[in-house]
Formats: C-alpha cells, sequence, structure tokens
C-alpha cells in the first residue's frame, strides 16, 4: 500500500513558515539543497527545476502524487503557475479556493482523509503531503512517515507544522541527517 509521507522544513519551535507565509529565514546551504534536490527530485516544483539545475523531466524517485493545502498552492499561482508539480499528479485541498483552471490540478473541496484513503488504495508510489498545517492536523491519522527538515532557527510564531485538535500521535526516529548549515534531516516512521 502506498505511504502519505509528510516532508517539510521547519524552524526548532514549529513552524513551516511565517505569519505571511515567509520561508526565506531558514539558512540556505548549497550542499544541502543538491542533497535533497537528488535524493527528492519530485519535490521540486517544475517550474524551478531548471533554475536548480534539473532536467525538467528528471523522474521522480519515490512519490508521484502531491496534496497540498490552498497556502501551499497559491505562491504557484502568484507567478502565474497554475501546475507547479507537473511532474506529479496534483491535488490541491481547498473549500474556499472556488476553482482551479488547470486540468492537471484537481481541487478537492471536503474530506481530505477519504481522498487520502482512496489514494492509498490505487496503484502507484507514495503520496508527498507538501501542507500546510491545518491540512497536515487533518490528515495526522493518515501519515505513515515525515521527512522533515529542522533548522537551526526560532521563528517565535507563524504557521505551525500541525494546526488542529489536540491529538497525540507517536513516531519513531529512523534516520537523520545533518549538513553544514546546522540544519537537519530527520525521517520518523508511525510508531
Amino acid at each position: 500500500m502506498r505511504k502519505l509521507v509528510y516532508y517539510v522544513g521547519m524552524s526548532l519551535d514549529g513552524y513551516i513558515a511565517g505569519p505571511a507565509g515567509e520561508f526565506d529565514f531558514y539558512p540556505f546551504d548549497a550542499e544541502m539543497a543538491a542533497w535533497v534536490n537528488g535524493e527528492y527530485p519530485e519535490f521540486v516544483p517544475s517550474h524551478i527545476r531548471q533554475g536548480a539545475g534539473m532536467a525538467l523531466d528528471e523522474p521522480n524517485r519515490r512519490c508521484d502524487t502531491v496534496v497540498m493545502g490552498r497556502g501551499t498552492y497559491e505562491p504557484a499561482l502568484s507567478v502565474a503557475v497554475s501546475s507547479p508539480y507537473a511532474h506529479m499528479r496534483q491535488y490541491v485541498v481547498s473549500s474556499t479556493l472556488g476553482r482551479i483552471d488547470d486540468p492537471a490540478v484537481e481541487l478537492v473541496e471536503s474530506d481530505p482523509v477519504a481522498l487520502v484513503q482512496r489514494l492509498k488504495r490505487a496503484e502507484g508510489g507514495d503520496i508527498w503531503l507538501a501542507g500546510g498545517g491545518k491540512l497536515a492536523a487533518e490528515l495526522l491519522g493518515e501519515i505513515d512517515e515525515m521527512i522533515i527538515k529542522s533548522y537551526p532557527v526560532v521563528a517565535g510564531g507563524g504557521i505551525s507544522a500541525f494546526s488542529g485538535a489536540f491529538r497525540p500521535a507517536l513516531f519513531r526516529p529512523a534516520r537523520r541527517k545533518e549538513f553544514g548549515n546546522g540544519a537537519q534531516i530527520t525521517w520518523f516512521a508511525r510508531a
């Protein structure tokens, strides 16, 4: 069965972005970017692949489907990109977006849990949960694995990695990799 994998970067205090969606406060490290892009090319948006030194048709290594919330989708729309992950099947979960004019992106207006359960039963690679925090909290019971990029910075406020009801869920660390900028990537499996 396919897994739902929450891959996200966050601050030491658990924020995936600042209050206005900013993420430029994370310390950049070329070694880390090259490693992540090589390990998980599917997580690089189609429209910035060439700028990141990747071929447009770089094959996916693990995931072939992405599920994201409106806040994760809107930055692409703000630069006139309606299909940010054209190399994957794309689902945007939003009850307020109204419509998406790109046939490559499916709008899901309700019940993201049913969507993910249906996707898990289908054939294919794993499913990437790209964010945001409200959607991650709704899907917490369906998350099989987390890949957390933890940056050595305290944001002090912003968009939480999980923004929802109190529902403790136990995960166990499976692997960790450190980089020169002080950031770490930790892989967690559901305990």
